[in-house]
């Protein structure tokens, strides 16, 4: 299944978690999102973020060039 990437590297809390919540509705159940960042926060903000909105935190890598890739399960509705 293709990944939807989302670069928002420069971004600072709490701009990556409103940007992955407003992709994520756009996608099907079960579809994974790419998310880029550098913000410190988003260790902890998009870990929280997915427990209470249902979504997956499949896992994080380090990122091309700087910062993490964050890799998000879309859960069921």
């Amino acid at each position: 299944m293709a990944e939807r990437l989302s670069d928002v590297r420069g971004l600072k809390c709490p701009l990556p978690v409103l940007r992955a919540r407003k992709l994520l509705i756009g996608m099907a159940p079960g579809e994974v999102l790419r998310l880029l960042s550098d913000d410190p926060v988003a260790v902890i903000d998009l870990p929280h973020f997915c427990a209470e909105a249902g979504h997956d935190l499949v896992g994080t890598e380090a990122a091309e060039g700087c910062g993490t890739a964050y890799l998000i399960r879309k859960g069921s509705p």
